[in-house]
């Protein structure tokens, strides 16, 4: 008993946030709240316009922080290959080492069975000295054929990493544009986003946390990020520009209701709040 009526002392428990809920649990919530109707709803209308000022700044950036990004990523790519194919260079350089050693061993083979005929009588031990002669100067042939084609090799390599470096170099000098570009666009936005992201958070500080997550969740919904519109041309929503019934519009204009589009979803607000 003593703890039901702490319980009880302590305030109603809230629901968790459902991100499925329905727009007349929302309303219900939204009324039930401590701030009073209007002033919330002067809230979310002074939030929705600071987000959208917030979100014409980005707007200015367009496309700039992805391709800026795109370049970056692009950037490590080529610097990948390269680096490729440097490795695969100087293992070309190491395999013509190899064969060159290879070589002199084979000529140093064919010096010593050379020698080795002018002491031989016997014409089978000749025969064979000579075959092993003949053998190693095919090896030394196919060891200089090995460096040639190697040489080839590694001139188309080069030749590819040429390419790669110069593509590397505009693409270096385009992201060094982009950046200034984009860094002169934040810079001159800079302190009126700060100021907008400030009074965003005032805003999203007095508004209840069921409340906020439906707002995130329309703005997110929409394409224009409008979750709170007005009433346009006087009878629709200012969001889908669907008409609004007459019964609605007196709501709406009262401030004292939290009025939700049937066609779009958007929390809809008489501005006029004086």
């Amino acid at each position: 008993m003593a703890t039901t009526k702490k319980n009880a002392a302590a305030g109603k428990v809230e629901a968790p946030i459902d991100n499925r809920e329905t727009f007349v649990s929302l309303q219900k919530s939204f009324a039930d709240s401590g701030m009073p109707v209007e002033e919330k709803l002067k809230t979310l209308y002074q939030l929705q316009a600071a987000d959208s000022e917030i979100d014409k700044i980005i707007q200015l950036r367009g496309e700039l922080p992805a391709e800026v990004a795109a370049l970056e990523e692009e950037i490590a790519t080529l610097k990948e290959r390269s680096a490729a194919l440097a490795a695969v260079v100087d293992q070309l350089n190491r395999n013509i080492a190899d064969a060159k050693l290879s070589i002199s061993e084979h000529e140093s083979t064919i010096e010593k069975y050379q020698r080795q005929l002018e002491t031989i009588a016997n014409s089978r031990e000749y025969d064979s000295l000579n075959k092993e002669i003949e053998n190693q100067e095919l090896l030394r042939q196919i060891d200089e054929k090995t460096i040639n084609d190697t040489r080839f090799e590694i001139a188309a390599r080069k030749s590819e990493a040429d390419d790669l470096k110069d593509r590397l170099t505009i693409r270096q000098e385009d992201l060094k544009a982009k950046k200034e570009e984009l860094e002169n666009i934040v810079e001159e936005t800079a302190k009126e986003e700060q100021v907008l992201r400030a009074r965003r958070e005032e805003c999203a500080s007095k508004i209840d946390a069921r409340t906020m997550s439906a707002y995130e969740r329309i703005r997110e919904s929409v394409h224009n990020h409008l979750a709170v519109v007005g009433i346009y041309n006087g009878d629709s929503c200012g969001g889908c520009f669907n008409t609004i019934t007459p019964q609605r519009r007196v709501e709406i204009a009262s401030n004292k209701k939290l009025i939700i589009c049937e066609h779009c979803g958007r929390i809809i607000i008489n501005p006029d709040f004086e």
